[in-house]
């Protein structure tokens, strides 16, 4: 039985009508740059996320990017991050001029370790970047309690984590900000590129909202230099018609992970830790597995999707090479890279394509 890692066109037949309509609707108005779609999806994914403010962006990245100029973070700064991470997190902090400073992470949850970060901080450090990944939140209020003791901002990497939640509380409203991707493939996904930044912050929101018009405001004057980081209202529009099935489709993930954990109980499979803090919404369903390489290879000649997040930490990066960083610096990240793995989550799978995946899985490991 073929298994993809993500089969979108199962998702999209449930909703056709209904965005096709939408793209539709925003065709015949020919309001193609901002506008009342855009603006009802950022009051929408800022209530579902207990924040005041939602700021609409062109992708996920941009929404990292955004957050960082609009905080007047660059050169000669600092930002505390993780090295396992998709290469966005880190690359923004690059692109501003600032350094990544990197901490490793938690070995059970992937997601940055609290303990480690005060070490790191130095008269240069402006913010830390904690990032929730995989879906699950990271351990945030030991994060916040060193920013506040050292006056940093938090910007929180929520790409892969919208709605989940740390002691009741959603992802992206802890800290000064939060920045959300909905790149086709997340929980809530578009029908392109786009994101979104969410904030209690109303000063940092407007400048969010210049700042992602070239720093404009008003028309054709330029007090800061900002970017083309636009939300498209068709995005918008797509988005809006996902938003009301975005819980129960984060459910169905949540069952289709405790049915994998439920199989691979008591093999040498080591399935995903989620804190009984957190509420995670399993964008990635990883686990980890000895000779993993050759369990990727296994599933691939199968026709069962998989994949590596992520193969490479960012401090081993070749473009990162200036920061000075060796093979053994930070060991949990670079372990974890070796091992793990994403097996298909997505609310759409049958008992029947889970059991092949397991089994696939189980009999080549024994």
């Amino acid at each position: 039985m073929q298994v993809p890692l993500l089969d979108l066109k199962a998702q999209y037949a449930t909703i056709k009508d209904e965005v096709l309509a939408g793209v539709a609707e925003v065709l015949e108005s020919q309001r193609c740059i901002g506008g009342p779609k855009v603006e009802e999806l950022e009051k929408q994914i800022a209530e579902v996320s207990d924040c005041r403010y939602g700021v609409g962006v062109s992708s996920g990245t941009d929404a990292l990017l955004n957050c960082l100029m609009s905080l007047k973070i660059g050169a000669g700064d600092e930002v505390i991050t993780t090295p396992f991470t998709f290469f966005a997190t880190v690359g923004c902090i690059s692109r501003t001029g600032a350094k990544p400073v990197f901490v490793d992470i938690d070995p059970q949850t992937y997601n940055i370790d609290p303990a480690q970060i005060e070490a790191a901080v130095t008269e240069n450090t402006k913010a830390i970047m904690p990032v929730h990944l995989y879906g699950q939140m990271a351990d945030m209020d030991p994060i916040m309690a060193i920013a506040n003791k050292h006056g940093l901002a938090v910007i929180e990497d929520a790409a892969q984590s919208i709605t989940s939640t740390y002691k009741g509380k959603k992802a992206g409203s802890l800290g000064t900000a939060g920045c959300f991707s909905f790149f086709p493939s997340k929980n809530l996904g578009g029908i392109g590129d786009g994101g979104m930044v969410v904030t209690n912050d109303e000063t940092l929101y407007q400048r969010l909202v210049q700042m992602r018009n070239h720093g404009m405001a008003p028309k054709y004057y330029h007090k800061y230099v900002g970017g083309n980081f636009r939300l498209d209202p068709i995005q918008a529009v797509a988005l809006l018609v996902k938003l009301p099935h975005l819980d129960s489709w984060s459910e169905a993930r949540r069952q289709n992970a405790a049915y994998y954990n439920e199989k691979f109980a008591g093999t040498v499979v080591q399935t995903p830790y989620i804190s009984p803090d957190c509420q995670t919404i399993y964008n990635q369903y990883c686990i980890r597995v000895p000779r993993r390489d050759e369990v990727v290879a296994h599933l691939q000649s199968k026709n069962i999707g998989c994949e590596i997040y992520y193969p490479v930490p960012a401090h081993l990066q070749v473009c990162f090479a200036p920061l000075g960083h060796k093979q053994g610096d930070f060991p949990v990240s670079e372990k974890a890279a070796g091992e793990i793995m994403a097996l298909p989550v997505y609310p759409e799978l049958t008992d029947a394509m889970k059991d092949t995946v397991v089994e696939a899985i189980l009999t080549f490991l024994s």
